[in-house]
């Protein structure tokens, strides 16, 4: 890819790409910096993909990996805080009304889950390439993912039909 082809292809996917990782990682401040570290890594793979969708769901896949990365060095960082009795500032506690903060009481592959299939749009072979599962466990995960959803809301005072 060369670099034109490549700043059209950011252009085109970067936005996406950022609420992605703001809204899976809820890491807002650091949005930026696993953006950038998701293109990294995908120029450095050079994916020998012909097609757009291809190129678009590698992307997601590279983004995805990059989260979990981040989380396993935030969950050793921890540990090591703990391990010398440093303090950690306890989450802000979710008001009722905020959706947001609901959709953040998911597990991480919840909220992949529900992000990939309802904002970006991904058929269930895509989320499964994305996440490394399988297509046939797609369905049943989504299912899942919307009532846990569904619990959270209700939990928190909203409407609580989360629709496939």
């Amino acid at each position: 890819m060369d670099q034109a082809a490549f700043t059209a292809f950011y252009n085109e996917t970067a936005p996406a790409l950022r609420g992605y990782i703001r809204r899976v990682s809820q890491e807002g401040e650091m949005a930026d910096d696993l953006l950038q570290e998701t293109y990294v890594r995908f120029l450095r793979a050079r994916p020998e993909i012909a097609d757009h969708a291809g190129l678009k769901s590698y992307l997601y896949k590279t983004a995805t990996a990059v989260i979990y990365d981040h989380w396993r060095r935030r969950r050793r960082e921890q540990l090591w805080s703990r391990t010398f009795r440093l303090r950690e500032a306890a989450p802000p506690a979710a008001g009722p009304g905020d959706v947001t903060r609901c959709f953040q009481k998911l597990n991480p592959r919840e909220r992949a889950l529900l992000w990939l299939a309802y904002v970006e749009g991904y058929a269930h072979t895509e989320i499964a390439e994305t996440l490394d599962l399988r297509e046939k466990s797609i369905r049943v995960l989504l299912f899942r993912a919307r009532r846990n959803l569904e619990r959270i809301l209700r939990q928190n005072g909203l409407s609580a039909e989360v629709k496939p």
